[in-house]
């Protein structure tokens, strides 16, 4: 059954989410840690239209996102979370598919 890409990063933060109240972020992965970025920002932009609730959540999620993409080497991931958050809210909706692509992929 193929899922979009909307739901796919709904479930995937939504498990995440649930790993991080029961054992915190210690025990995430590089990837884990992108996704749960990646959640909390879509989380932000669909619900608020700005990165203003993503800073609320997670203060450092951008920070986070960009060092768990370069250590990765995904090239969209680095690209998305390498824009300043301006440049981010303006093109987030453009990039959403291109940044689930990659990381589905891996």
């Amino acid at each position: 059954m193929l899922v979009d890409n909307q739901t796919w990063l709904i479930d995937a933060g939504h498990e995440l989410v649930e790993k991080k109240r029961s054992e915190g972020l210690a025990g995430f992965t590089p990837r884990q840690r992108l996704i749960h970025c990646f959640w909390v920002v879509d989380y932000s932009m669909r619900n608020a239209g700005d990165l203003v609730t993503a800073r609320e959540l997670e203060p450092d999620w951008h920070d986070v996102a960009r060092r768990a993409a370069e250590a990765l080497a995904l090239p969209v991931a680095t690209e998305v979370f390498g824009l300043r958050e301006g440049e981010l809210e303006r093109r987030y909706f453009d990039m959403f598919d291109s940044l689930c692509a990659e990381l589905r992929a891996r």
